[in-house]
């Protein structure tokens, strides 16, 4: 294992390459901000340097992993694989912005399925005839999928049953949505056992050992660092909500499910493809459908039961139009992974379905 001997080469590292971008944005972002300027364009600057920011956390929570053995590595990876989203959304959610959280959730798990996915797919299948991965691999995760897809079905149904229309019905559907989030948080750690400790050899398939550039004291403190600074990037973000929504005419649904959602998984979106293009398709499905499980079982759940804390409370009961996303997503990755197979006529598949939803949640009116 490599110790890095310096703090130059640290900074080198960290700040290295594309991800340099991140001493020009964020105190561009933090600049714009402090003089006012457009909404807008303070909103523009500071998504973008969440994208950047959201690589060097994910770089050094794989660092700190390569240190402390796989299934401790795994279960930071897998943990922390979501965090800059994560801070965006407890932040949304701390300032009232309820329903943005809710369409970031949303947005992220199909956005993973079907954006992600299906321009690994494409870009992958490139110039090859097919491209073969894991079945069983893919069908733990879509099966825990399927376990989100009812767990945002039945507050909606309990609803309409009950009340006979959706509206967020007070306390009795704060219980629910609290007891729910409690099951997904319990499914979400025992698969984490699943894959890391019982069943670890089922999902071994087309990864790699890493070894550490940094020593275990530098990637923390690198870890540190890059969460400290998503919180300001993120506090930047979404204190231009209210105005961005405005000004543009954009829904708050619009904004979360597409933009938000996509800003908080771009890191994990460029390195999907890659790995798709060296045909390393296992990782590629990893990143992809691993992420949205992560964020149906942990992320939603835990901002349901942290929103108790808080004085907007967050429930389970989503849009319609944002259940038939996930349920439509859902559906499509499980036919097309049923094969072990893909081409890139398949990801155009699921690229045209995201367009057609996003179109649809775009034009939808606001409340």
């Amino acid at each position: 294992m490599a110790e890095t001997k310096s703090w130059a080469s640290v900074l080198r590292w960290a700040v290295g390459g594309w991800r340099a971008s991140i001493l020009i944005l964020l105190p561009g972002a933090v600049a714009l901000e402090y003089m006012h300027q457009h909404p807008v364009l303070v909103f523009g600057v500071a998504a973008l340097s969440l994208v950047p920011l959201a690589s060097l956390l994910g770089e050094a929570t794989e660092e700190l992993a390569g240190h402390v053995g796989s299934g401790v590595g795994g279960f930071l990876n897998a943990t922390l694989g979501n965090a800059a989203e994560l801070i965006i959304a407890f932040l949304a959610l701390r300032s009232g912005h309820t329903e943005v959280v809710k369409a970031s959730i949303t947005g992220s798990i199909i956005g993973n399925l079907l954006l992600v996915f299906g321009a690994a797919v494409l870009i992958g299948g490139m110039g090859r005839e097919k491209q073969t991965f894991n079945r069983t691999a893919v069908g733990a995760n879509t099966s825990m999928l399927f376990l989100a897809v009812v767990a945002l079905v039945m507050p909606a149904l309990f609803e309409l049953a009950v009340f006979g229309k959706l509206e967020e019905h007070g306390e009795v559907i704060e219980r629910l949505s609290f007891w729910t989030a409690a099951v997904l948080l319990v499914s979400y750690f025992a698969s984490l056992i699943f894959t890391f400790r019982t069943h670890k050899d089922v999902f071994r398939g087309g990864g790699h050992l890493h070894v550490p550039q940094l020593g275990r004291a530098t990637a923390i403190a690198v870890l540190v660092g890059a969460t400290l600074l998503i919180v300001v990037a993120s506090e930047i973000l979404v204190s231009q909500l209210e105005f961005v929504t405005k000004s543009l005419g954009w829904t708050e649904l619009f904004v979360g499910l597409v933009i938000v959602a996509i800003v908080g998984n771009a890191a994990e979106h460029s390195t999907a493809i890659m790995m798709a293009r060296k045909d390393k398709m296992d990782l590629a499905l990893n990143i992809a459908v691993g992420s949205s499980t992560q964020v149906a079982l942990f992320v939603a759940p835990l901002l349901v039961v942290v929103s108790q804390l808080m004085p907007s409370h967050m429930s389970l009961v989503f849009h319609p139009l944002e259940i038939a996303a996930v349920i439509f997503s859902v559906g499509i990755v499980i036919l097309i992974g049923q094969d072990g197979e893909t081409n890139w006529f398949e990801g155009l598949q699921l690229l045209s379905v995201y367009a057609i939803l996003a179109v649809f949640i775009f034009f939808l009116p606001g409340a």
